[in-house]
């Protein structure tokens, strides 16, 4: 199994700065309280110095991640994408075929997905039905309530 994370150019400069942020920052705040909690006495029953070793093996464990997903990232060419059938990056116009209601989503990678923003994880229910299909198709999704089915109206690289 490929352990690649794709990223858009925004993405992966989020990922960096996180993990910026992480290293140069946030170590030395728990450093600091490591510390502070060591000049106030026995370290047996000092519940902040035992709070504080936590939140650093917390805060390298994040670290480890972030860097794990850095080395596996690969940059996703938008400038390249196909917009002939749903590929990752595509932005797709859809009308709910029982509904006619329409919505707008960019398929993106998981850790780029913010439904808020409408951007949708390739991974979700709804991603992995669209994937591959092409203007005029049907995508038929199984939801809790049945079966969704949406009309690939556009495919846009937005």
């Amino acid at each position: 199994m490929s352990d690649t994370i794709y990223f858009t150019q925004e993405g992966l400069q989020k990922l960096k700065d996180e993990l910026h942020q992480l290293k140069s920052v946030e170590r030395k705040k728990i450093t600091l309280q490591i510390a502070e909690a060591r000049d106030k006495g026995d370290l047996s029953e000092n519940a902040e110095y035992d709070a504080a070793k936590e939140a650093q093996g917390l805060l390298e464990a994040k670290i480890a991640q972030l860097q794990s997903n850095l080395i596996n990232a690969r940059l996703v060419d938008e400038t390249k994408i196909d917009t002939s059938k749903v590929l990752i990056l595509s932005t797709v116009k859809l009308r709910n075929k029982k509904t006619k209601a329409e919505m707008k989503y960019t398929l993106v990678a998981e850790n780029e997905a913010d439904f808020k923003t409408g951007k949708i994880s390739i991974s979700s229910p709804i991603g992995k039905g669209l994937l591959g299909k092409k203007l005029g198709e049907i995508a038929v999704i199984k939801v809790p309530n049945g079966e969704l089915e949406l009309e690939i109206v556009k495919i846009t690289r937005e």
